[in-house]
């Protein structure tokens, strides 16, 4: 008497997600040609669902997953940051109002650069939870890939040189007309060693203004040895930084420092080492935040329509989610001195 072999199982639809190493929701979107799915992705699912023997039962034919009427901004940030720092306010406000009027929720993560914290987040936004999502403060050595999750994706910032080559949409402001700008100002009011305080080299306004600095300083032919200094954006890196070149470039006469919160900053390591501003050395900064109409003396600085910025990333991501075949874009936003008393 014989008995008859049992039946191979079919590999599951989960199994070829995990083999792939994808959601299961992705996995679904390549199963339903759901367009939504990075090229590279589709091929890995269709090569490992060739490679397992799936095939798709008649009963698995189910529409695309529904809408979740709800957008993620991701912040590439410490939480910490994220509430200390009112740029990340007054861009959130800008978001919110725009998602708001969409009849759509809007989901805030905070995301560290440590790939610990990083996975759980990247699969939230790829399983499903939310329809599109917003990222802001991207670092160039975050290894991120936004345009890899499978929905509609809207970035702060053109990508970083050398950084994800997978095409996505993203909203800027002239970080580099903004920062020419701020250094002729201080090359016109007679300044003759004009340093700079510069954003992070991995994001692309720290990029670009220090792209900026430079272009003015090589155009009235100046050196620019020894006066470049480098901070995150925060009071206390603007602080350490002017100390610094204060030790090494007494001289200096001007800062062009590339966001408010530095020149805070620079303003305290001035005043405590007993220079004047502007008298002895003249300070610009870039952002145009509340505090710099405060401080002493109210801070010149660049002017960047940050909650325009917001709105504007929100309104291109729902016309992504509205068409997903429609082309990615760059949208660039003007910037604008404002002139006040510390330059």
């Amino acid at each position: 008497m014989t008995t008859a072999e049992p039946c191979p199982a079919s590999p599951t639809l989960a199994e070829v997600a995990r083999v792939a190493g994808v959601s299961l929701a992705t996995a679904s979107r390549v199963l339903n040609r759901v367009p939504l799915v990075h090229p590279e992705t589709r091929r890995q699912v269709e090569s490992t669902m060739a490679a397992l023997g799936y095939r798709r039962h008649r009963a698995a034919r189910t529409a695309p997953p529904p809408r979740t009427r709800s957008v993620a901004l991701v912040v590439c940030e410490e939480s910490l940051r994220l509430f200390s720092d009112p740029y990340f306010a007054r861009l959130a406000t800008g978001v919110g109002r725009e998602v708001t009027a969409a009849g759509m929720q809007l989901v805030l993560l905070t995301v560290p650069s440590t790939k610990d914290h990083q996975a759980p987040a990247m699969d939230y936004l790829g399983g499903g939870s939310v329809d599109g999502a917003l990222f802001v403060s991207v670092h160039g050595r975050n290894p991120l890939k936004p345009g890899r999750i499978g929905i509609p994706v809207v970035v702060a910032g053109r990508p970083v040189p050398g950084g994800d080559k997978d095409p996505v949409s993203y909203v800027d402001v002239d970080n580099h007309g903004g920062a020419v700008q701020a250094v002729r100002r201080l090359v016109d009011s007679g300044r003759s060693v004009i340093a700079t305080v510069a954003g992070p080299r991995d994001m692309t306004a720290g990029f670009d203004r220090l792209a900026g600095y430079r272009q003015v300083m090589a155009q009235t032919e100046r050196s620019d040895h020894g006066l470049v200094y480098f901070g995150d954006f925060s009071q206390v890196s603007g602080e350490h930084a002017t100390a610094r070149l204060l030790e090494r470039k007494p001289r200096v006469d001007a800062i062009f420092t590339a966001s408010d919160l530095m020149a805070v900053g620079v303003l305290r390591a001035l005043r405590r080492a007993g220079r004047r501003v502007p008298d002895d050395v003249a300070v610009v900064g870039f952002d145009d935040l509340p505090i710099g109409r405060h401080t002493d003396p109210p801070l010149t600085t660049v002017r960047q329509p940050t909650e325009e910025l917001g709105a504007r990333m929100a309104r291109e991501l729902l016309r992504l989610m509205d068409d997903s075949c429609a082309p990615r874009c760059g949208i660039m936003l003007d910037t604008e001195l404002v002139p006040r008393a510390s330059a």
